[in-house]
């Protein structure tokens, strides 16, 4: 709304954040330990255990100022040391470019930028970004990635959400490569047509759609890139008579290895975080369509 952090609106708005609506149902669900459902296995069940709780709270302006989010971030980094020193290791310090990038993304939303463990994350995804641009979705080792993927998003996002003040030479030359990688295919043209890119969700977790592409590359400073046409397009098509963006999908169709895995092991089917009603109107949705829309002057 073009309102200034020191508005009295805003910092009225901000107070409440802990106390109503979403963000204070979840923390009603938080365990005084720290934790969502269970303290072992922090992205167990999937999506409700303490990492999904804890992305989704950073999309909701929790920051690290409420008790119980700084306590939790505490929780779920020391539990996912990533080697060297940062955060998000995926299982004996290995970094995964997917969970070690939203890890970051989400600390430094919540007001972790300063911190040593994060700036190490960041350092980390520089190091392991495909030499061309770019991430991968499969487990990574401390070399570069040797494939790439459009479903690899979080190394972008981290870095949209990381101060540019703080940013390195080597940082940057990264992100732009990464960027590049996006623009030079539209957001959405990699291999044959898949469905779930262009079904808007939220929360977001680790999945992609052209609205997070749009998110993270308007972020970036890139809004004015013709190539966004397609995605801008798709957005302004999607948009209600009534101004506002419905919730398409909680989380995307699970791949048919996944589905027929899931199809034996019933007992650990996903589950979704609700806070929305599919098909009906969405404020998260509305809200991250508007802000995209007003980087590149089209609100």
């Amino acid at each position: 709304m073009g309102k200034r952090e020191s508005d009295p609106t805003v910092r009225a708005a901000k107070a409440q954040i802990p106390s109503q609506g979403w963000v204070a149902e979840v923390l009603a669900r938080r365990d005084p330990g720290g934790w969502w459902v269970r303290p072992r296995g922090w992205l167990e069940p999937r999506f409700v255990g303490t990492n999904w709780n804890l992305l989704a709270l950073s999309d909701l302006g929790a920051t690290r100022e409420i008790p119980e989010i700084s306590s939790s971030c505490e929780f779920w980094m020391t539990r996912s040391p990533l080697t060297g020193g940062g955060v998000g290791g995926f299982g004996k310090g290995k970094g995964h470019h997917c969970y070690t990038a939203n890890m970051a993304r989400a600390l430094i939303r919540m007001g972790y930028q300063d911190d040593p463990r994060v700036h190490r994350t960041l350092q980390w995804l520089v190091r392991t970004a495909h030499p061309k641009g770019g991430w991968t979705c499969r487990f990574s080792t401390d070399g570069p990635a040797t494939s790439r993927s459009l479903d690899a998003w979080e190394g972008l996002s981290a870095f949209a959400a990381y101060p540019r003040s703080q940013w390195t030479d080597e940082m940057l030359e990264c992100v732009e490569r990464g960027a590049e990688y996006y623009l030079d295919r539209e957001l959405h043209r990699q291999g044959d047509r898949y469905a779930p890119w262009y079904r808007f969700h939220w929360p977001v977790h680790y999945y992609y759609d052209l609205l997070v592409g749009l998110d993270c590359l308007t972020a970036l400073g890139h809004g004015d890139d013709p190539r966004l046409g397609f995605a801008l397009d798709l957005l302004r098509k999607k948009r209600r008579p009534d101004g506002r963006w419905n919730l398409d999908a909680h989380q995307t169709d699970p791949d048919p290895e996944s589905a027929r895995w899931f199809a034996q092991h019933p007992e650990r089917r996903p589950a979704p975080l609700v806070f929305e009603t599919p098909g009906r109107p969405s404020k998260m949705i509305t809200l991250r369509a508007r802000v995209v829309l007003s980087r590149v002057g089209l609100a």
